[in-house]
């Protein structure tokens, strides 16, 4: 656990200072937990939620109601992290008032900031959330809520225009007043050009080790999700490995008669057990109540034959 919650001029103080940000994502409370105990620095309750918590094939079907849900026990369980939550696609980009509003929720709910995809051209919209007292985080290169845009999940701004893109709009979010960035799958190169040429932290998740932070996703490091595997991620535990192992052992020792072994069960004394069976066995046995006698019937008498 880091000595001092993070706070948004921490960001800064880290670029400043060279110290690299550490982030992660989490969708639970349990994720939380663990993440509150080890060494990161933030941790994003990202919108990945959606095909790693919820089985969606991306991003863009997860609501503002799904990401509160996850969001809250990800804020109970992580008490001395700074929380980022993404928002959703669809809850930013109608109007300037929309994003303000759904920002306003998720702050409501303890996020300490909110995370934006996009460039220039919700700049505008940056600075309204910035003005409403919201902080917030850009994302540039692939953006996953826009990702069949783009071509799908490939690594963005390898062409001179296209990194000028991706260097114009780092800079205008800045102007904007966003306090960080996040670069997704950009190249190394570009990635710290951007890194050196604005004020604000940026964070990398496929971008190299030019940034002054990354950020991985839980499902992704700890090999929990195969559905999806970048070429980017490093897998730190085989946790999804471990689980299947444990639920193979389960299975065979139930089969066996092994578990639940005596460690496992309860007792009672003997004495008990006779007195719980033999006090039952003692009990009258309920008697059917014998159905009532029928009741006789007058035998119909014929009709008077008229003389």
């Amino acid at each position: 656990m880091t000595e001092e919650r993070l706070t948004l001029p921490g960001f800064r103080a880290a670029k400043r200072e060279g110290r690299k940000l550490k982030l992660v994502t989490a969708y639970d409370y349990t994720g939380a937990l663990l993440a509150d105990r080890s060494p990161v620095d933030a941790i994003l309750v990202g919108d990945s939620l959606g095909m790693v918590m919820l089985g969606y094939s991306g991003t863009t079907q997860v609501t503002m109601a799904e990401m509160l849900h996850h969001l809250r026990p990800v804020i109970k369980g992580a008490p001395s992290k700074f929380i980022i939550a993404d928002m959703p696609f669809g809850s930013y980009n109608v109007s300037c008032e929309q994003a303000v509003a759904n920002a306003n929720e998720l702050m409501k709910a303890g996020a300490d900031c909110v995370k934006l995809e996009g460039g220039a051209q919700i700049a505008e919209t940056v600075r309204a959330l910035v003005r409403g007292g919201i902080p917030v985080m850009g994302h540039l290169g692939l953006t996953p809520q826009t990702a069949a845009a783009l071509g799908g999940w490939k690594v963005q701004g390898r062409e001179a225009a296209a990194a000028r893109q991706i260097i114009a709009d780092a800079r205008a979010l800045e102007q904007a007043g966003a306090f960080s960035l996040v670069l997704e799958l950009v190249p190394t190169q570009l990635a710290a050009h951007v890194t050196g040429c604005i004020s604000i932290p940026t964070i990398g998740i496929g971008a190299g080790a030019g940034c002054d932070g990354q950020v991985l996703v839980w499902h992704d490091m700890f090999g929990l999700y195969d559905r999806l595997q970048p070429r980017f991620v490093k897998r730190f535990a085989a946790a999804g490995e471990a689980i299947a192992e444990g639920l193979a052992a389960y299975c065979h020792e139930v089969d066996a008669g092994t578990f639940p072994a005596p460690e496992h069960s309860f007792n009672m004394k003997r004495e008990e057990l006779l007195r719980a069976t033999a006090e039952r066995e003692r009990e009258p046995v309920a008697q059917p109540e014998p159905e009532p006698e029928p009741v006789a019937q007058p035998e119909p008498q014929p009709e008077p034959v008229a003389p």
